[in-house]
């Protein structure tokens, strides 16, 4: 298997997210599940390139609808990364590719 296993899927809570740090790269990444769909942004909000997480993994807000980062409170989509609200509304999470093989999250 080519590429960088991160953890089983199982791994990860469904609807939840875990952080991963990169070696080597300018900042972390977080892989988000739901059910078997996985998706996966770089940890940096677009507003002022903090961590979108204040405490390990905690990415997606209490109602569970979005990302939320928690140093100004700006709510992104969990299906593409668009901040629907907050200072950097209109935005985007960066995408990062990410794939499921033999249920290892597998970064290329």
């Amino acid at each position: 298997m080519s590429g960088k296993r991160l953890c089983r899927i199982e791994d990860i809570p469904d609807r939840q997210a875990k952080g991963f740090p990169i070696d080597g790269a300018e900042y972390d990444i977080f892989v988000y599940r739901e059910d078997s769909t996985l998706r996966a942004f770089v940890n940096s909000c677009p507003h002022q390139g903090t961590p979108l997480d204040w405490l390990p993994d905690r990415f997606v807000s209490l109602d569970g609808e979005h990302f939320l980062c928690a140093t100004h409170g700006a709510l992104f989509r969990l299906e593409d990364g668009e901040c629907v609200a907050g200072p950097c509304q209109g935005k985007r999470l960066r995408s990062v590719p990410i794939f499921l093989i033999e249920d290892w999250v597998v970064l290329p």
